[in-house]
């Protein structure tokens, strides 16, 4: 099927633009971006397209977009499967517009061996409607302790290698393993985070913790991981991904190591770009996260360095949680909330709010995850996928977490009024999803 979008409002992050067109559809692949007014019958012709086989749609002036590329889903299987499924995962993540998810290893047991990676790969296959690239284990069973056969598990079509929020606090073991990766040229994602000064946190320190009397990790965690990452990076040459920046502290560092030429980029979560610390107020549990939402000049600071290009990356971080582990005290409730339906939606406050514009959001969610993985999606370009998300970015609602196609609902938006709704969703040229 020949697919031809007209009056969009096409949203390139490669080339930077926001502009009226249309955009050609064939064989799955980007043919041509149109300037505006391209008369349907007319392109036919020149491009001698059997007209029997071609879908026009008609966009409205909504917005077409590169299908955003989500580096840190987590999938709950195997092991917890009535948390969330491939089926669910790619359920959600169509109705977000997400084209390709990146699902980390952090399962029930870890994805540490290529049984498991090809066990997960034939499910995500089966069941889910979007590209789902896995992430493996960098070390056994995410101890810390042996690192994961790498070359195997590359074999086996891993894309990266994390312990997620299990900080390798062996430097050696990490140092290793970073080595090993370079002579693979793996990519490794890691959480910088100082273990022992983050273990058992619920919340950033400041009045706001001391107030409510929750446990507490100073910002510097995160400043005294990335900087330990750092220097293993200048001494092994790996490629590395700092998984979430959150804090204004981090980001000096995170510029220093990128100006002295280290294969290093970072990423950020949705939630830390749009929430702070004081949205926890009265220890409502689907509002933690890991690492803890930060203040607001934090927040401020880190939505300006993805702007500037600082940050690359922002993720869904999606994680979900069944009700039993959610409705807890604050301090024993699991860290965590789903957002593969939400990450657009929660991404227009930043458009709204002038913080960056639709070109640079997209740079961050679609181009940039891309780039970094090799892929040749997240961009409108002749050649390209057709991984596309048609959306529009003023339509209000109001968030229901109970519409939500994830099996857990643990979203900290729920009940919030929100804007940008995913119209449509395409994966190769076909559609996914379209909003009844």
């Amino acid at each position: 099927m020949t697919l031809f979008f007209i009056n969009a409002r096409l949203i390139d992050p490669e080339a930077g633009t926001d502009s009226l067109g249309g955009l050609l559809v064939q064989d799955g692949k980007i043919a041509e971006l149109l300037p505006e007014g391209t008369e349907p019958a007319q392109l036919f012709r020149a491009r001698n397209i059997d007209t029997s086989a071609v879908e026009i749609i008609d966009c409205e002036g909504k917005c077409l977009a590169p299908g955003i590329v989500d580096i840190g889903v987590k999938v709950c299987e195997p092991g917890e499967r009535h948390k969330e499924s491939y089926k669910t995962a790619g359920l959600a993540a169509a109705a977000g517009g997400v084209t390709t998810i990146v699902t980390r290893p952090d399962t029930s047991p870890s994805i540490d061996s290529p049984e498991t990676l090809e066990f997960v790969t034939r499910r995500a296959q089966a069941d889910a409607p979007v590209h789902v690239l896995p992430m493996a284990a960098l070390t056994k069973g995410r101890e810390g302790r042996e690192m994961t056969e790498i070359g195997f598990l590359m074999d086996a079509g891993a894309v990266a290698f994390s312990d997620c929020d299990h900080v390798v606090s062996n430097t050696k073991v990490f140092s290793r393993a970073l080595t090993y990766a370079r002579s693979c040229g793996a990519l490794v994602i890691a959480h910088p985070q100082e273990p022992l000064l983050s273990a058992g946190a619920a919340a950033t320190s400041g009045k706001f913790a001391a107030l409510r009397g929750l446990p507490a990790v100073s910002p510097m965690a995160e400043r005294m991981g990335l900087d330990r990452d750092i220097a293993l990076l200048e001494m092994t040459g790996a490629k590395y991904h700092a998984d979430q920046i959150t804090t204004a502290r981090a980001l000096p560092a995170l510029e220093r190591a990128k100006a002295n030429g280290l294969d290093i980029t970072a990423g950020t979560s949705i939630h830390h770009l749009t929430l702070n610390e004081l949205d926890v107020a009265d220890y409502r549990t689907f509002f933690k996260v890991k690492p803890p939402l930060r203040s607001e000049d934090d927040r401020l600071a880190v939505a300006e360095a993805v702007r500037s290009g600082l940050i690359d990356t922002i993720s869904s971080m999606h994680t979900p949680q069944d009700e039993e582990s959610k409705r807890l005290p604050f301090e024993e409730a699991a860290a965590g909330a789903v957002a593969l339906e939400t990450l657009l939606p929660a991404a227009m406050r930043l458009y709204h709010a002038e913080l960056m514009d639709l070109p640079t959001l997209f740079r961050a969610m679609a181009l940039n995850p891309a780039k970094r993985l090799g892929l040749a999606s997240g961009r409108l370009s002749a050649g390209a996928p057709a991984d596309l998300v048609l959306f529009d970015p003023d339509m209000p609602f109001v968030m229901d977490r109970f519409q939500l196609k994830s099996k857990s609902q643990n979203t900290p938006y729920d009940g919030q009024r929100m804007q940008g709704r995913v119209l449509a969703t395409y994966v190769t040229g076909t559609p996914v999803y379209r909003r009844d």
